[in-house]
């Protein structure tokens, strides 16, 4: 009786080891993930300004701007622009 138990109590501890382990290991990842979640958030708030960045540096009136200050490019005459239309497409033989 007294092999038996011995035998239940040190299984009751490798259970009792087992636990106390895996929680830790879940207490651990759930912190990993809420670190990924933050960094997630900031990466998609950094995404958004440099969308906006983006928006900002492709305006037409700053393009517009950049090209008649600093390159020295002017809008052509209306009178010498001519508009090509596109030739239709022959089909394939």
């Amino acid at each position: 009786m007294a092999k038996l138990n011995l035998l239940l109590l040190l299984v009751l501890v490798v259970c009792a080891l087992g636990l106390v382990t895996s929680q830790h290991k879940s207490r651990k990842l759930f912190a990993e993930l809420e670190r990924e979640q933050e960094r997630a958030r900031a990466l998609e708030v950094e995404y958004g300004q440099l969308q906006l960045e983006a928006s900002t540096w492709g305006l037409h009136a700053r393009v517009e701007r950049i090209a008649t200050r600093t390159l020295g490019m002017r809008a052509p005459d209306p009178r010498r622009v001519r508009m090509v239309e596109p030739r239709a497409e022959t089909p394939a033989p």
